[in-house]
């Protein structure tokens, strides 16, 4: 990583007097990775902010998938988020002030509130599909469509399956 301000790279001390001949440092792997993802969600979002969701920040989406189709409560929600029921019910705050979720009674306790999408939260999330495959299709023109089948296939060995569609990525970047 290097800091666009001052122009040094900023990543990490390495050892190079431990005799280890690699073409790439490690620590580009998980940079390149992140940057891919962060990529493809800035695009994500500036196309969505152009498709009528100007409002929708990369958190909300995380929020949306814990909702789930069926809805869920604070402490559910923040519990699929790996944040604290507090930390979730901020993000559900922003979600219902901007009009992607509402607070309903649950059916089956009416004790509990749920939290379910909204047509609006629904739409955002079916252009969000629409627009992840279009930024695939680009990767696919840019790097053929076996390279990034093979980028696919390859992380879907190195990533235990349990984690691999994980929502709590915010558990360890810091609550939203």
């Amino acid at each position: 990583m290097v800091d666009h301000v001052a122009g040094e790279n900023v990543n990490q001390v390495v050892d190079t007097g431990k005799g280890v001949s690699r073409d790439t440092p490690g620590f580009e792997l998980p940079l390149l990775l992140f940057g891919g993802f962060r990529t493809l969600i800035d695009r994500l979002h500036a196309r969505l902010a152009d498709e009528g969701h100007p409002d929708l920040r990369p958190a909300f989406g995380f929020a949306m998938q814990a909702i789930g189709a069926h809805g869920a409560t604070a402490s559910e929600i923040g519990r699929r988020l790996g944040v604290s029921k507090q930390a979730a019910g901020k993000t559900v705050d922003r979600l219902l002030a901007a009009g992607y979720a509402e607070r309903t009674d649950d059916p089956e306790d009416a004790r509990r509130k749920l939290v379910r999408l909204t047509p609006h939260g629904y739409d955002a999330l079916a252009r969000s599909a629409a627009i992840f495959d279009d930024l695939r299709a680009e990767w696919i023109a840019a790097l053929g469509a076996d390279r990034v089948r093979d980028m696919e296939a390859a992380l879907r060995n190195v990533v235990p399956a349990e984690t691999a569609f994980r929502l709590d990525a915010t558990s360890w970047l810091g609550a939203p």
